[in-house]
C-alpha cells in the first residue's frame, strides 16, 4: 500500500472523536502524528466505554485505541513553561497543528495561531470547534447531537411516527468535524507546499453538517419547507427505495431508484406488472399509489425468511440488501476482502480507514 503523506508531521492536541478521527485518517495515509495529551488523565476517550478488565489492566478503551493506535503520544502540561517550550520546539519541525479547544484557549496559553505561524511561517493551523471561530455562538458548548439538532438533520431522522431517532453514529463529529477538517488541512498543506505560506483552517462541525444536508434543502427551495417521513424521494416516499421486513422479522433495504433496477426487482419477485408503477414514470412521490404499492411489496417480502430472500436475490443486480448488524458487517466478505477490520494482539477488533491508494 502507498502512503502519500509519508513525511508529513502533525501535532494533534485534540480529544474525543472529531480531531482524533481526522488525524487517524491522516496517519493512515502515512502522516507522522504526535498526539499531545494532558498529563494525568490524558484524552478523556481513554476511559469512554472502558471495560472493567481494561480499567484493571490500565488499558485504554477500544474506543480510544481504534482511532489513536497509529499515532505516537506525548504527555505535556501546556500551562507549564517547560512543557510549553517543548511543544514550541516541536512546532518548528511540524507541518500541521490541529486542536479542538474552544476559541481563545490556545491564545490564552500563549500558543495561538499567530504565535505558531511566527515560529513556522509555513505551518497549517487547524481549529475544530462546535460552532466555528467567529460569530456569536463561537464560545458555546456543543456535542454531536446539538449540531444535528441545529442543522435540520435530526429533524430528518424521524420514523413514520414522527419521533426523531437517536443515531448511534456521530454524524457531526465524523462528517462535519473529522472529514471536513481533513479536507481543509490537505488543501491548506497543498497551498503551503507551493507558496511556503501557512494558514488557519477554521472548521465548525455544525457548519460541516449543515453544508451536507443536501436532499432536504431541495424541498426547502421548491416548497419553502422540508418534507416529513415518507414524503420525499429518499425518505420512504416511493416503494422502490424503501425498507421491508421479512417473515422472520429481518429487514431489507431496497435501493431500486432507477427504473432498470426496479424492473429487475419486480421480475425477481414475480411481479412484472409492478414495473410500470415507478416515480420516473409519473408515480407521485408520497402519493396514494406509492404508499399502496409499498404495502403490497411489504406483503410479498413478508412471505419469506431472510435467508430465503438472500438466496433468491443472490447474483441479482437490483440494489436489494439485508440490513446487517455491525458484528455481521465486520465478518462480511465485502469488508474482509477490503481489509476493513483489524484485530489487535489482545483480540480487540476495530475498523480501518476506507482510503486506498493503488
Amino acid at each position: 500500500m502507498k502512503f502519500p503523506l509519508k513525511g508529513l508531521k502533525v501535532l494533534d492536541l485534540t480529544r474525543l472523536l472529531p480531531g482524533p478521527v481526522c488525524t487517524w485518517h491522516l496517519a493512515s495515509m502515512g502522516a507522522e502524528v504526535m498526539k499531545i495529551e494532558d498529563k494525568g488523565i490524558g484524552d478523556y476517550a481513554r476511559s469512554f466505554f472502558q471495560t472493567a478488565e481494561e480499567e484493571k489492566a490500565n488499558t485504554p478503551s477500544v474506543f480510544y485505541r481504534s482511532i489513536n493506535s497509529n499515532k505516537n503520544v506525548m504527555f505535556l502540561d501546556l500551562k507549564d513553561p517547560q512543557d510549553k517550550n517543548a511543544f514550541l520546539d516541536l512546532v518548528k519541525t511540524a507541518d500541521l497543528v490541529i486542536e479542538s479547544f474552544r476559541p481563545g484557549v490556545m491564545d490564552r496559553l500563549g500558543i495561538g495561531p499567530e504565535t505558531l505561524l511566527k515560529i513556522k511561517p509555513s505551518l497549517v493551523y487547524c481549529a475544530i470547534t462546535g460552532y466555528g471561530m467567529t460569530g456569536s455562538w463561537k464560545d458555546q458548548a456543543c456535542h454531536d447531537i446539538n449540531s444535528l439538532a441545529l442543522t435540520g438533520v435530526l429533524d430528518q431522522l424521524r420514523g413514520r411516527d414522527g419521533v426523531p431517532i437517536m443515531p448511534n453514529i456521530q454524524i457531526a463529529d465524523v462528517l462535519g468535524g473529522a472529514v471536513s477538517a481533513a479536507m481543509g488541512c490537505l488543501a491548506a498543506l497543498w497551498q503551503a507546499s507551493r507558496s511556503g505560506q501557512g494558514s488557519i483552517v477554521d472548521v465548525s462541525m455544525t457548519d460541516g453538517v449543515m453544508s451536507h444536508n443536501v436532499t432536504a434543502q431541495v424541498a426547502v427551495h421548491q416548497r419553502g419547507e422540508s418534507l416529513g417521513p415518507a414524503q420525499d424521494l429518499l425518505n420512504g416516499g416511493v416503494p422502490c427505495y424503501n425498507l421491508y421486513q421479512s417473515k422472520d422479522g429481518a429487514w431489507f433495504a431496497l435501493g431500486s431508484l432507477e427504473l432498470k433496477f426496479w424492473s429487475i426487482f419486480c421480475q425477481t419477485i414475480g411481479k412484472d406488472e409492478w414495473a410500470s408503477r415507478h416515480w420516473s414514470l409519473g408515480q407521485t412521490i408520497g402519493g396514494e399509489d406509492a404508499m399502496l404499492l409499498r404495502n403490497e411489496v411489504q406483503a410479498v417480502i413478508g412471505t419469506k425468511s431472510r435467508e430465503e430472500w438472500i438466496k433468491q436475490f443472490s447474483g441479482v443486480d437490483c440494489c436489494f440488501t439485508p440490513v446487517l448488524s455491525l458484528q455481521e458487517s465486520m465478518k462480511h466478505p465485502l469488508f474482509e476482502e477490503r481489509h476493513m477490520v483489524k484485530t489487535d494482539s489482545d483480540g480487540a477488533s476495530w475498523l480501518q480507514s476506507p482510503i486506498r491508494f493503488l
